[in-house]
């Protein structure tokens, strides 16, 4: 169950020829893959282009009336390796994944594939997930790129544009025999815009007709001396020939004044950026017109030597605006130059900062300290912003910090609260995470994981301490993490090499982190995929005699459990599956399903939970173990006591997750549970009635006994 429908998204997909299409980034390169003749598409999800296979696997009859081939792969690998479908018949191929991790895991069937050269169109959609709100390390995929000779599109951020480059990129990758990346930072992912549709093709040939009549090429597979063959290909023939399809198709932009001692190159992924701080300078209006010179790289690997010579000639200082680091742009452009004898000065990273997200207002002092040395006429009339920001109000000297956590209701915030409870008994140990949702124990309050190497890649990290010691190192990995490079890397790993340390699989039936898909082990009916394969099938099958299987929300037993795994005397690698369903994707199911009920008047029960005010002593040892939003604070309702309260506010699940933290920790007995009845029937009344009735009583009469 995905985390977001596109079931009526994607029936603007059959738009023809003329028809406006409006809509999000995402579901638009959905539209322009239909309308290149994709032949086959496949990728793995991750942000910001989950959504991508989303919309894909929403469009799933649609694809099958043009015939394109969808696959949702195992891994980034998987999908790389699909593009050998482009090596020996001219099919049009396109896959997706979140850069630069997946890039990384594809990176053997990159290179592969780069080296041995295409005969149809490849192109790579990739999720340029750089920035602050990045949830991985910061690396660019400019740098793959080149080293494997793979041609780079960052398309400005507007609908037309990223359509145009992504038909114009099966046409690049076809007259360079390469494959080609287009890569879309976030906002490009979910823009709303719109641009004017053409009819889907079906492929010509298809996957079937190539099937069908295989054709085989020798010289384009990887062995010596057709790789060294492959190496000079690159340099004589492909590059060339992208470099003038590039020209001749206008791929990149010259906009702006057409005249100017200065001027200014930027990447196109970062136009609207720049156009916004120019905008509020004054050196732009709203619709992106100025007379400033801009040549915009919506290719920016391989460069246009030719464009960039003639754009700087007539210059005498160009800023150019490359996001990130190392200055690959920066320093090729200034090569490109000086071996023109074009002595135009480039301002780059000495006014720009070298690493970062460059937002408007990053640009805009960039842009403002470029202008005061090289152009102050422009600085001086520019000095006013047009829009300054708005008066901000008084906040703390330092804002506490905001680290991101586990949803309300999360199956995994137990399993970090047994190991808090388990360490209280045993003492640290050492614990080697993963990538996906389970990564936040590192934060208050579990502050839990001492490493993290890769998606799936939980136990290989604690491979290292696979020795004799009086202490077992624990993993932790995800159900996705565990399909996508878990089972061999980590648990078939640990076999072979016997070790004796612990993985926790956290398994709640869905790629929960990256948008709820489903995987292989998923419980649902799913009947385009095959599903309901267990976890603990897999892992005995690959030799691991010591597997466990609990219910993740009971807290008492998951610590048992662990206790049991790190002090048994039995030898071999040992697995507890936690299982519990992602609570965001089981609210998402069951919301609608009791909103609906509620309305048609039937009769619905609700469980949550509350804090008896009375019992509660503000020791707040249950907040500082559980960590769950709803659990929370407010002021003590008896006036002799200073200390708030522990509160479960209303965004409470009915998870029980703090109940049973409270008893398997011995807390206090101040947690309980209550049912919400919606449309009560007669007995439902009559029960609360004399509940009422009972309790007033015996309230009543405890009361005159004191008295």
């Amino acid at each position: 169950m995905a985390e977001r429908s596109f079931k009526e998204e994607v029936k603007k997909l059959r738009l023809g020829q003329g028809a406006e299409f409006r809509g999000e980034g995402i579901l638009a390169v959905t539209k322009a893959l239909l309308q290149s003749g994709v032949a086959y598409v496949g990728g793995y999800q991750g942000a910001p282009i989950s959504h991508l296979m989303d919309v894909l696997s929403d469009a799933q009859d649609i694809l099958d009336e043009l015939g394109v081939h969808f696959e949702a792969c195992a891994s980034e690998a998987a999908a790389g390796a699909m593009l050998a479908a482009s090596v020996n018949y001219p099919l049009r191929g396109a896959v997706t994944w979140k850069s630069t991790v997946g890039t990384n895991v594809a990176s053997d069937a990159l290179a592969n594939v780069a080296s041995g050269g295409v005969m149809g169109g490849a192109l790579i959609i990739i999720g340029e997930d750089y920035g602050e709100g990045s949830s991985i390390m910061q690396e660019r995929s400019h740098a793959f790129a080149m080293k494997s000779q793979i041609w780079l599109l960052d398309p400005r951020p507007n609908l037309p544009s990223i359509v145009h480059m992504v038909e114009k990129g099966f046409e690049l990758s076809e007259a360079s025999n390469t494959p080609v990346m287009l890569e879309l930072r976030i906002r490009a992912c979910h823009l709303y815009g719109r641009f004017e549709a053409k009819d889907n093709r079906r492929p010509s040939p298809s996957v079937k007709d190539a099937l069908e009549n295989p054709v085989r090429d020798v010289t384009r597979i990887v062995l010596p001396p057709s790789s060294y063959v492959h190496e000079q290909e690159k340099i004589d023939q492909r590059w060339p020939a992208a470099v003038q399809f590039i020209k001749d198709h206008k791929l990149n932009e010259f906009v702006g004044g057409v005249t100017g001692d200065i001027g200014v190159i930027v990447q196109g992924g970062l136009y609207n950026s720049l156009m916004r701080t120019l905008e509020l300078q004054g050196l732009a209006d709203a619709f992106g017109n100025t007379e400033l010179p801009i040549y915009v790289m919506n290719v920016t690997y391989p460069l246009v030597n030719e464009e960039i010579i003639g754009f700087c000639a007539d210059k005498k200082a160009v800023l150019l605006i490359e996001e990130g680091q190392p200055d690959f742009i920066e320093q090729a452009v200034n090569a490109i130059l000086r071996k023109a004898d074009v002595q135009t000065k480039i301002v780059g990273k000495d006014v720009l900062p070298m690493a970062g997200e460059y937002t408007a207002d990053i640009l805009t002092q960039g842009v403002r300290a470029f202008l005061n040395y090289h152009a102050p006429h422009l600085a001086a009339s520019s000095s006013t912003l047009v829009h300054p920001p708005a008066e901000a109000g008084t906040l703390p000297a330092k804002l506490p910090p905001r680290v991101p956590g586990f949803c309300t209701g999360c199956p995994e915030r137990p399993i970090f609260a047994a190991m808090k409870l388990a360490e209280k008994e045993l003492g640290r140990f050492h614990v080697s995470s993963d990538i996906g949702c389970h990564l936040f124990s590192i934060n208050a309050p579990f502050n839990i994981g001492n490493t993290t190497m890769g998606y799936g890649l939980g136990w290989a990290g604690a491979s290292a301490f696979n020795v004799e010691a009086k202490k077992r190192a624990v993993a932790v990995m995800g159900d996705g993490g565990f399909w996508h490079n878990g089972l061999t890397s980590g648990v078939g790993n640990a076999v072979f090499n016997k070790s004796d340390n612990v993985l926790v699989i956290v398994d709640n039936n869905y790629s929960a982190a990256t948008g709820g898909q489903d995987i292989l082990s998923s419980r649902a009916e799913n009947p385009a995929r095959s599903t309901k394969h267990a976890i603990t099938e897999a892992v005995k099958g690959v030799g691991v005699k010591w597997v466990k299987r609990v219910r993740s929300y009971d807290v008492a037993t998951l610590r048992d459990t662990l206790r049991d795994a790190m002090t048994t005397a039995e030898k071999g690698p040992k697995i507890i599956v936690a299982e519990g369903e992602c609570q965001l994707n089981r609210q998402r199911r069951v919301k609608p399903l009791t909103n609906r009920a509620i309305k048609q008047g039937v009769r619905v029960v609700r469980e949550r939970f509350y804090v008896d005010s009375d019992t509660c002593t503000g020791d707040h040892a249950c907040v500082r173990l559980s960590g769950c939003p709803s659990l929370t604070v407010r002021d003590n309702p008896d006036p002799l006591k200073v200390d708030p309260i522990a509160y479960v506010d209303n965004s409470c699940v009915g998870c029980g997750h703090c109940g049973e933290v409270a008893h398997a920790a011995v807390l206090c007995p101040s947690f309980a549970r209550v049912e919400l009845i919606y449309n009560p029937t007669w007995i439902d009344r009559a029960l609360a009635w004399l509940r009422q009735n009972v309790i007033g009583w015996l309230q009543r009469r405890a009361a005159r006994s004191v008295a």
